[in-house]
């Protein structure tokens, strides 16, 4: 299926991983909405390059999504300068490090909130729009530690593995109005997210090298294009788990 002049955000986009998803679906001709928080110039810079790379039509829109307000806003002006979302990728989120021990109340909701809070606040949303079209692409970017803890901690592993029960919840309720929910689980893709953790390194993996942000962007893609495939977790790990 083509998702050409379908209408793309992707929380988080300014920069790593989100950025490539948004670089992703621009090349196979979507119009994309980058989301910052902080970095406004990178983010305007990112939407720059697409346009002149790709053509397409790019939107910066500054919003903490983990905020129901901010969500609004950025929502609102997506619809007015771009149209109604079609295809909603939640990457916005936080990994801050911390010991069993280490995670207090405060690290925890502050995690929640980020990482799964704003996944729920976005799409919750942008379903209007895509039931009224009876077409719509959401995408969960969930975590190995979702399935295997991980190394960052309990906190992050919560976080993720709602955004898969979340996801869950969606497909089942969404597949005969012609939206799909599904996850992807990547796990140490060479980004800033996974700079300095000393506990993460490349030889936990058995491909032994760390992912390539493109490798998990390829997949973002597919499900994009796929209406046929819903409530599925597509693991971009290198084998660390496999089902």
């Amino acid at each position: 299926m083509s998702i050409q002049d379908r209408i793309a955000l992707v929380t988080g986009s300014s920069r790593g991983l989100g950025l490539e998803i948004a670089r992703g679906l621009a090349r196979s001709g979507c119009a994309v909405a980058i989301n910052y928080v902080r970095s406004k110039d990178e983010a305007e810079q990112a939407a720059e390059a697409i346009r002149n790379e790709f053509g397409t039509r790019a939107i910066v829109v500054g919003a903490d999504v983990s905020l129901a307000d901010e969500v609004e806003r950025l929502v609102a002006t997506i619809e007015r300068e771009l149209g109604s979302v079609d295809i909603l990728v939640n990457n916005a989120g936080i990994n801050p490090p911390a010991s069993l021990d280490a995670v207090t109340s405060e690290l925890w909701a502050k995690t929640l909130a980020a990482n799964l809070t704003s996944a729920f606040l976005v799409t919750q949303r942008v379903l209007p729009g895509m039931r009224a079209k009876q077409f719509g692409r959401i995408v969960m970017m969930s975590s190995v530690a979702a399935q295997l803890g991980g190394v960052i901690g309990p906190h992050y592993s919560a976080s993720k593995a709602g955004m898969l029960g979340l996801m869950h919840s969606y497909a089942s309720q969404l597949a005969s109005e012609g939206i799909t929910a599904n996850a992807i689980a990547p796990a140490l893709i060479e980004t800033d997210m996974i700079k300095g953790n000393p506990n993460i390194r490349a030889d936990l993996l058995p491909v032994k090298r760390f992912g390539k942000p493109w490798e998990v962007s390829d997949v973002a893609v597919m499900l994009a294009a796929n209406g046929f495939l819903t409530g599925q977790t597509i693991n971009v790990n290198g084998g660390w788990y496999q089902s």
